[in-house]
């Protein structure tokens, strides 16, 4: 039997299939773009507490360790349970497919019986409790009159008991950005989840030393409208938190959750976002994403009309089907896997949509093989592949085993025997999806903005009461020592910088490491101007930190002292771009030596005038033709140190600038 095929080219229908969504890059995307696509997104900011233990136990919090520093081995296997309506969450049922073997790594420093399910929960750590109670107010949120802990099911493995006690703190608020309002839901207290070392196959392995810290979780409205949009409002959550001075900071100390959608698609949750900086490509590519999938939905539904008679056609690759002498399936045989050869009806042209930049909706199917069925890439290869490997020899012949029409697509998967039925569910059911248009997910970010599938988006079932813990009264007592010690408003220390005269390209640094108290504390108690201290450390410290050149450990406290000690020695500020350098090296620098390795040394205006006619004539000797102002500027080099700390600047440049025009003036 002999099927001629028309010619069909995968590239082609990517660019076609990405030109009838009309993607474009983000930095082309205009408000229209988003407003034509129904762009929608909304935030869940977690941030860790800065604590001394741990939320439910006392153990220390903030302590961690290596990969292979444990003491000992837990292995369990996630099974789902009924929630309190007597149904079963879809993410529950999703792990449970997976077939698992969790493994945790225990450090008896970072873990206890309570970790690993073994004990009850000690009552909530009050300092954690506190703060986030602070936190609430200063965003401005209604406080609940009773804390209840609530228990929400996790069973990809990340926490042991199977779940994460968390609890509402507080209801409603606002975000005031630049142009618009950001609406808050809720704001929680919850415990953090295992570090993951590894995920392999149906193996995973967890280390518990983050597990249990106290964090808050931030939840938005759908509000954002543009990814720059989704961005601010992250931003200031994250300044809003850090201005208590309460919270961590550093790698993963704040993550952030994306829920994304467009017009006609389902929310999706891009999970664990390490640095806003991502937040715009993310939210971007997977809007898109969305957009693209109901445009195959709409091709699908035309296509096939009656999903209930449409189905699979599949074939097993066996050794006598060598003649393929494709090598990924030659090694597949060899290894003892199962191979199976599967025809897709009427999806050609739907393998090769466009779905995110340079991923096409077969990636769909890999990603979850993958993550459903625990097959590793490698996994899958397919009639429409995008890449120079040929396989114009390969699918024509596969076709034709599978009895193929024309406007058929062939898929090509391997895996362990035992994975193959949940690798069969898993195409069947991602096909399926498609004919609804935007699958409910929870997707992995990439650093290069796109995601991949994650798991399916749990669903309001997962949460029920924490029988363990007894709720906690909140007292307008409570409520009014904590309001004692408020942190400014973002938007008074945003006004403030503009009153300074603090350049604007310092003021995200500044906000972000809570660094504006500082520099009101430095201003105020040993009067200097605001404007300086902000240049010298949103610029020359900044830089610093950039560079990695801040030894581990380091407080900004010390700051502080640098510039009390400036003032004792009655040195102007400007002398601290020199010294910073040496100080953000030491946890305990020596400001005097410090600064006597400067090469500083008391001057005047007087002494640096003196200087000036013999700077001019050497100037002369080695530029010819220099004009006044070359000669103010190679002046003010040779003078700059002498001048550093004890003259403004400014006014020693005016000084030489003076002179040399009397000088010439007098020729």
């Amino acid at each position: 039997m002999q099927i001629i095929m028309t010619i069909f080219d995968p590239r082609e229908n990517y660019n076609q299939t990405r030109d009838e969504i009309g993607f474009v890059t983000r930095k082309e995307a205009t408000l229209n773009d988003y407003k034509r696509i129904g762009f929608k997104s909304g935030l869940e900011v977690h941030q860790q507490l800065k604590t001394k233990s741990k939320l439910f136990c006392r153990c220390p919090a903030g302590v961690y360790h290596g990969h292979d520093e444990y003491d000992a081995e837990i292995i369990r296997h996630m099974r789902p349970t009924l929630s309190e309506m007597g149904v079963y969450d879809g993410t529950a049922l999703m792990e449970f497919r997976t077939r698992k073997e969790i493994t945790y790594r225990i450090n008896n420093r970072t873990a206890c019986t309570y970790e690993v399910d073994d004990t009850p929960p000690f009552p909530v750590d009050r300092e954690a409790l506190n703060i986030a109670l602070s936190i609430a107010l200063a965003a401005k949120m209604n406080i609940v009159g009773e804390v209840h802990i609530t228990r929400k099911q996790y069973l990809d493995g990340s926490i042991p008991t199977g779940f994460q006690r968390t609890a509402i703190v507080s209801v409603e608020g606002e975000l005031k950005l630049k142009n618009k309002r950001v609406r808050l839901i809720q704001m929680s207290l919850e415990e953090d989840s295992c570090r993951e070392i590894s995920d392999i196959g149906h193996k995973r392995v967890y280390k518990t030393d983050r597990l249990g810290m106290p964090l808050i979780e931030t939840v938005t409205y759908p509000d954002c409208l543009t990814p720059d949009e989704l961005a601010e409002a992250a931003e200031y959550i994250r300044f809003l938190t850090r201005s208590t001075g309460k919270v961590r900071t550093g790698m993963g100390a704040a993550r952030e959750d994306v829920n994304v959608s467009c017009e006609g698609g389902c929310r999706a949750e891009i999970k664990g976002v390490a640095h806003i900086k991502w937040i715009p490509e993310l939210s971007h590519n997977e809007s898109f994403r969305q957009y693209a999938l109901l445009n195959i939905r709409q091709k699908l539904n035309k296509i096939i009309p009656d999903p209930g008679k449409w189905s699979l056609k599949q074939k097993e690759i066996t050794e006598a089907d060598r003649a393929l002498h494709f090598t990924p399936v030659r090694e597949a045989l060899e290894r003892g896997q199962k191979v199976i050869a599967l025809n897709l009806p009427g999806c050609r042209g739907i393998l090769s949509h466009f779905t995110q930049p340079e991923l096409i909706f077969a990636d769909e199917i890999s990603d979850r093989l993958k993550v459903i069925a625990c097959i590793e890439k490698p996994n899958m290869v397919h009639s429409e592949e995008i890449c120079e490997n040929n396989f114009n020899n390969l699918f024509p012949e596969v076709a034709i085993w599978l009895s193929a029409a024309d406007d058929d697509a062939q898929i090509i998967f391997w895996g362990p025997e035992e994975d193959i039925p949940t690798a069969l569910e898993t195409v069947d059911e991602r096909i399926r999806l498609a004919l609804e248009g935007v699958p409910n997910e929870t997707r992995k970010a990439f650093p290069d903005g796109r995601t991949m599938f994650e798991r399916v988006l749990p669903g309001r079932d997962r949460m029920y009461p924490d029988t363990d813990s007894e709720p906690i009264p909140v007292t307008t007592e409570m409520i009014e020592e904590l309001g004692k010690d408020m942190p400014a408003d973002i938007s008074f220390r945003f006004s403030q910088m503009k009153e300074w005269g603090i350049p604007e390209d310092a003021w995200h640094y500044l906000l972000r490491s809570n660094l504006v108290a500082l520099i009101e504390r430095i201003t105020n108690d040993f009067g200097f101007d605001p404007r300086e201290i902000g240049t010298i450390i949103g610029h020359r410290f900044r830089s610093l930190e950039r560079k990695h050149k801040t030894v581990e450990g380091f407080t900004y406290q010390i700051l502080y002292d640098l510039f009390a000690f400036i003032s004792k020695e009655r040195l102007l500020p400007p002398i601290a771009r020199v010294m910073l350098p040496q100080v953000a090296a030491s946890l305990h620098p020596d400001f005097r030596k410090i600064l006597n390795s400067t090469g500083y040394k008391k001057a005047t205006m007087t002494d640096i005038k003196a200087q000036v006619n013999g700077l001019k004539q050497l100037f002369s000797e080695i530029c010819f033709n220099g004009s006044n102002g070359a000669a103010t500027d190679w002046i003010m080099g040779q003078v700059h140190m002498e001048a550093l700390g004890n003259l403004q600047l400014a006014e020693v440049r005016k000084e030489i600038s003076e002179m040399l025009a009397m000088s010439n003036q007098m020729r």
